[in-house]
């Protein structure tokens, strides 16, 4: 039984519609078909997609990272003397 939605889940887009290497678009990371048939999936369907959009970014942008030679400095705890 899916959850009951009071409001609608707006799509993750910002307005880079472009088509990266991967076939996923380069600003929201969705695949053509989760772009496409974003106002007919089920409320639980979009929950999901938006999962899998940012696990994609975060494989982006690690990638791009390393294949620039950039390290990211791990945040030092504040509670830590």
């Amino acid at each position: 039984m899916d959850q009951l939605e009071f409001f609608d889940i707006p799509s993750p887009c910002i307005g880079v519609c472009q088509s990266g290497k991967n076939g996923y678009c380069s600003g929201c990371f969705r695949s053509r078909e989760e772009r496409l048939y974003w106002h007919q999936t089920s409320a639980y369907a979009k929950r999901v997609i938006i999962k899998a959009c940012q696990r994609r970014k975060a494989i982006s942008q690690r990638k791009n990272n390393s294949d620039s030679g950039q390290t990211i400095a791990k945040q030092t705890d504040l509670f830590d003397n």
